[in-house]
């Protein structure tokens, strides 16, 4: 192997998250590794998925951040969605077949009326096209063989939901909801109690948690920086990406017993949940959780450089 081909294929160590501005076309999966091609990256992991049809916020850890994406998976998602009402297709969204087509008579107080009852906790079917395994297989894969099966309701969250525009068949609406809900689902089910049907015709993700997609930088413009050393610059620490979690912090005696495992006595106000835990120093070492009698136990701490 020359030094050339050799050099192209050297990682490195990368700690931290990316907002990636996902383009549309991209699986998660796909937008990941090229992401991680462009940084060198070793280790690298995303927390949730997004649809092909779908941009915005998906954000990608390194490192030693792969330990915490489970935090940025179960934050709220915000949405700014486009519903073509009056067609419904097999997989909710414009990527699916059309199954049926319906005239649209639809004005914003009827809207309105159907939208309050998907308010507040709703029980959601998971679509069959989805990612989540039967029998060790994928639904999308029965589904793609002609095979429909019973899913388990799921119980969601939709803390928002804003119509933005309703022009003739195009509904623009913006969602916040909770892990796990189906926008495509969301769509399918409103477009059912309108009585015309509707998929999903565009889909950005705005924001995860508090990260917000105004922060988010795109492939195309890592690609422009000349190095991965220069593109690395654009991830975020760990810890700065759950900055709505409380923190707590160490004195240097209960760092070194908190590092070796041991639940350790702190200052704090907060009841029992997780915690942000940094050191005398600020330095941060990772995620740990208030106990009923107040001490702090480590749980998913960041390897400490020397």
């Amino acid at each position: 192997m020359n030094a050339s081909l050799s050099a192209r294929r050297a990682q490195y160590h990368v700690d931290g998250v990316l907002l990636l501005d996902k383009p549309r076309g991209y699986t998660s999966n796909q937008a990941l590794q090229r992401a991680k091609r462009l940084l060198a990256a070793s280790k690298a992991g995303h927390t949730g998925s997004l649809d092909p049809i779908a941009t915005g916020v998906l954000p990608l850890c390194f490192g030693e951040a792969t330990k915490l994406s489970q935090f940025l998976l179960d934050a709220d998602k915000r949405y700014r969605a486009v519903f073509q009402l009056g067609v419904t297709t097999t997989t909710f969204d414009s990527e699916g077949e059309v199954l049926n087509a319906r005239p649209v008579a639809v004005d914003g107080r009827s809207l309105e009326r159907v939208l309050a009852d998907f308010r507040g906790e709703i029980e959601q079917i998971p679509p069959m096209y989805s990612a989540l395994k039967r029998d060790g297989r994928p639904l999308y894969e029965w589904a793609r063989n002609g095979i429909e099966l019973e899913r388990t309701p799921r119980r969601v969250r939709i803390s928002e939901l804003t119509v933005r525009s309703l022009a003739g068949a195009r509904l623009e609406i913006d969602i916040v909801c909770s892990k796990g809900t189906y926008v495509r689902s969301l769509a399918h089910d409103i477009g059912e109690r309108l009585g015309c049907g509707a998929h999903v015709a565009e889909l950005r993700r705005l924001g995860v948690g508090d990260l917000d997609v105004d922060h988010a930088v795109t492939l195309e413009a890592l690609e422009g920086m000349p190095d991965p050393q220069t593109r690395a610059r654009s991830l975020l620490p760990a810890d700065r990406v759950l900055i709505a979690i409380p923190d707590v912090r160490l004195t240097t005696l209960a760092t070194h017993y908190l590092l070796r495992g041991q639940p350790v006595s702190a200052r704090h106000d907060h009841g029992p949940g997780w915690v942000r835990l940094y050191d005398a120093q600020d330095r941060f070492l990772g995620m740990g959780q208030v106990l009923d009698d107040g001490r702090v136990a480590p749980r998913r701490l960041m390897a400490q450089k020397a």
